[in-house]
């Protein structure tokens, strides 16, 4: 027997802003301040959907401790001042929300960026009211995606069990965290991931937001 939905839970970066197209260029642009050349692939190979220590991590060990703490203070510093240039929410996602609430059904966010950076790309689009109390961030456990533990988290604090979570996620490492999470997936393809690699086993792929209610009510049965 399938589960119904009773929790939707959304990736923050590039499900609800649109600011990954804004890391995936401030990430090529470092790679040329710090002699480590990136095109746009490998940046979302390498960085995109993972947790910001997971990310941390990386640059030190191919430099060392000090040069990835100046990497991720430079990063901030770039990423802030284009989310205040421009950011946007991602196509279609306000009429989305407005639709999702005649399902109601809950909602959360659960992303690897911080609760600092949520506020600010939430708030600087008008999302961040509506989700106010139900934002859980990487920071709060002890691994990042691709682990489990952040949608594991943000059922058990909201409620309702795996097994009757729905992710909607825009990167490799989401969607497979969904999976080791024993939740449902939609991958959203309309960003920077190609559709390819969100595919996989009790994952949707799409690439229109305005699909969403739709995706969402058919597993309501």
């Amino acid at each position: 027997m399938i589960e119904p939905i009773e929790l939707v839970i959304f990736d923050c970066d590039g499900v609800l802003v649109d600011s990954e197209v804004i890391a995936v260029r401030v990430l090529v642009q470092l790679g040329e301040e710090f002699g480590w050349p990136l095109t746009e692939a490998e940046a979302i190979e390498r960085f995109v959907g993972r947790s910001e220590a997971a990310n941390h991590a990386m640059v030190a060990e191919r430099f060392d401790e000090e040069t990835a703490t100046l990497f991720d203070k430079r990063f901030r510093e770039l990423h802030a001042e284009a989310v205040d240039a421009g950011l946007t929410p991602v196509d279609g996602l306000p009429e989305v929300l407005d639709a999702l609430e005649t399902l109601a059904l809950p909602t959360c966010v659960a992303s690897s960026g911080t609760h600092e950076k949520m506020r600010h790309t939430l708030g600087r689009t008008g999302l961040y009211g509506r989700f106010e109390g139900r934002i859980f961030s990487a920071t709060e456990v002890g691994r990042g995606k691709p682990a489990p533990d952040l949608f594991l988290h943000a059922a058990r604090r909201m409620g309702v069990d795996p097994a009757r979570c729905l992710v909607v996620e825009d990167s490799g490492p989401g969607v497979q965290a969904a999976r080791a999470a024993g939740m449902r997936a939609l991958g959203y393809a309309g960003g920077v991931t190609a559709a390819e690699r969100l595919a996989g086993p009790g994952t949707v792929v799409f690439d229109d937001m305005r699909e969403l209610p739709g995706l969402i009510a058919a597993y309501q049965g």
